[in-house]
C-alpha cells in the first residue's frame, strides 16, 4: 500500500501537468482549416491531386501543436506522437490512391488507425503550396540568385465566375413573352439572371443575360428552340477565369545576371543542402556556358518544363526521355530527387504560419523526415 507521502508528488504533478495544458494556446480544427486556406488556397492544388483535411478525428477537436513533414512515415508518425501533435501537416497527402479498406495491412492504413486512435488530424496543401505565390517554387527559386519570377502554368482565379463557365444573352420584345420566358428560368438552377430594358433599332425590348453551367445553358437552349419568336440577339459566350500573376505551377526565372552552369551548380546545392546532384549537359554546353534563363519545378516536373525555352531546367525528378529531349535542344537539366526540391521549404513554412496564426500554436518541424533515396 503507498503512503499519503507518495500521493502529495502526484497530486502536484497532475496539478502542474493541467496548469500547463491550460496554458497552452488552442485553435478549433475548422478555424485552423480556415486560415490555411487563407494563407494558401487549396482551390490553386491540381484537379489530380488529392488535399486538404484527409484524416478527422471525431468532434470537437482542438489544436495546440502542429507538426509540419514533407513525408508521413512511419518513423515521422512516432516521432509526432511522442511530441504530442494533435494535427500533422504534411506536405505529400498520406492518402492519394482511394482505399478499400482500413486495416493493419499496409503502412498507409496503420499510419490512418494511429492518427484517429490518438486523434491526430492529418492535412495535406501538396500543390497549392506548389502554386502559391509564397509556396515551394518560390522558395526554390530562391537559391538562384537576384532574378525576377513568374509561374510557367499560371493559376486562375478561383471565385469567378460565380455560377458557371458561360454567358447567354438575347432579347425579348412582348411583355407577355417575357413574362413566360421568366417564369421558365427562374425554374431553372445553376444559374444567376440580369434583366435590363434596352433600346435597338427604335424599338424597346428587354435585355436578359444568364450566367449558366453548361447542362443549364443546354436546357434554356432547348427551351427557346421551342419558339423562335420569344427571343432574338442571341449571344453565347464562353467565360474564363482570369489568370493570377503570381500564383501557378512552375517558375520561370530570368537571373539580373548570367552565371556559368558551374557556378550555378554550387549555388543550388548550397540551397539545398546536398553534396551531390545529378547533371545533364545540354549538347553542345559546357560547365562554363551561361545560364540566364532558369525553368523549375519541385518534385516531378517533366510535365511542367516540357516545351520552356530556358538555358536550364531544375528539378527533382524526370523522365530518362524527357531529359533527353532538353538536353537535345541545349538545355542543361539538374535533378536533386523528388524530396529535396521540397524539403528545405518547411522550415521557411515554419516561420510564416507562426506569424499567420500569430503564434496561438506550437508549430514543430520534423527531424525525423528524409528522402528516402541517398547516394552511396
Amino acid at each position: 500500500m503507498l503512503s499519503s507521502a507518495h500521493l502529495v508528488p502526484t497530486s502536484v504533478q497532475r496539478a502542474q501537468s493541467w496548469i500547463c495544458r491550460s496554458s497552452r494556446s488552442f485553435m478549433d480544427l475548422k478555424a485552423l482549416l480556415s486560415s490555411l486556406n487563407e494563407f494558401a488556397s487549396l482551390s490553386f492544388a491540381e484537379s489530380w491531386d488529392n488535399v486538404g483535411l484527409l484524416v478527422e478525428p471525431s468532434p470537437p477537436h482542438t489544436v495546440s501543436t502542429l507538426f509540419l513533414t514533407n513525408d508521413l512515415t512511419e518513423e515521422v508518425m512516432d516521432e509526432a506522437l511522442e511530441k504530442k501533435a494533435d494535427f500533422i501537416l504534411s506536405y505529400h497527402p498520406l492518402i492519394f490512391r482511394p482505399m478499400k479498406h482500413i486495416t493493419w495491412e499496409t503502412w498507409k492504413e496503420c499510419l490512418v488507425i494511429r492518427a484517429l486512435e490518438r486523434r491526430v488530424a492529418i492535412y495535406s496543401p501538396h500543390t497549392a503550396y506548389d502554386a502559391a505565390p509564397q509556396g515551394v517554387n518560390n522558395w526554390l527559386a530562391k537559391g538562384l540568385g537576384s532574378c525576377t519570377t513568374r509561374p510557367i502554368r499560371p493559376s486562375r482565379a478561383p471565385e469567378y465566375p460565380t455560377v458557371g463557365a458561360h454567358r447567354l444573352d438575347f432579347s425579348v420584345n412582348r411583355s407577355q413573352d417575357l413574362d413566360k420566358v421568366m417564369s421558365v428560368l427562374k425554374g431553372v438552377g445553376g444559374v444567376s439572371i440580369t434583366s435590363f430594358p434596352a433600346r435597338c433599332d427604335g424599338e424597346e425590348h428587354t435585355r436578359i443575360s444568364l450566367n449558366c453551367t453548361q447542362k443549364t445553358l443546354m436546357q434554356v437552349l432547348a427551351f427557346l428552340s421551342q419558339d423562335r419568336q420569344l427571343y432574338q440577339k442571341t449571344e453565347i459566350l464562353s467565360l474564363e477565369k482570369p489568370l493570377l500573376l503570381h500564383t501557378g505551377m512552375g517558375r520561370l526565372c530570368t537571373l539580373d545576371e548570367s552565371v556559368s552552369l558551374a557556378i550555378m551548380i554550387e549555388r543550388i546545392k548550397a540551397h539545398l543542402k546536398l553534396s551531390h546532384l545529378r547533371l545533364a549537359l545540354g549538347v553542345g554546353r559546357t560547365l562554363e556556358s551561361p545560364v540566364k534563363v532558369v525553368a523549375l519545378c519541385a518534385g516531378s516536373g517533366g510535365s511542367v518544363l516540357q516545351g520552356v525555352e530556358a538555358d536550364l531546367y531544375l528539378t527533382g525528378e524526370m523522365s530518362h526521355h524527357d531529359v533527353l529531349d532538353a538536353a537535345s535542344k541545349g538545355i542543361h537539366v539538374i535533378l536533386c530527387e523528388h524530396s529535396n526540391t521540397e524539403r528545405g521549404f518547411l522550415s521557411e513554412l515554419q516561420e510564416m504560419l507562426r506569424v499567420h496564426f500569430e503564434n496561438k500554436i506550437n508549430i514543430i518541424l520534423s527531424e525525423k523526415d528524409r528522402d528516402p533515396l541517398h547516394v552511396v
